[in-house]
């Protein structure tokens, strides 16, 4: 894997994290009861946003080094998430 592999395998699955990370504990505005003024009652009522991201990329972290982990290993690889078989054959030694 290449940095840059890992660096869009991270972002990714950081923006994965997040969006379910986001809704969850969500209290708006209507819960709350202090609906301000020029603003949906659906809108969040606090900040929340940078404790939901620290946690997103606290659990990120895990997933990332987890599937890190299985790729660089090699216990799953291209051909194995070939279900088509678009890739064609193995080329490598003839068995015995």
């Amino acid at each position: 894997m290449s940095i840059t592999g890992a660096i869009v395998l991270f972002a990714t699955t950081w923006f994965l994290v997040f969006f379910v990370v986001l809704p969850l504990r969500f209290e708006s505005q209507a819960d709350t009861g202090d609906v301000m003024l020029g603003t949906p009652a659906g809108a969040p009522s606090g900040h929340v946003v940078v404790q939901k991201a620290k946690i997103t990329t606290l659990v990120t972290l895990i997933v990332w080094g987890a599937l890190v982990a299985v790729i660089l290993s090699g216990m799953i690889g291209i051909r194995d998430i070939d279900f088509m078989g678009v890739m064609g054959p193995k080329v490598g030694r003839a068995l015995p």
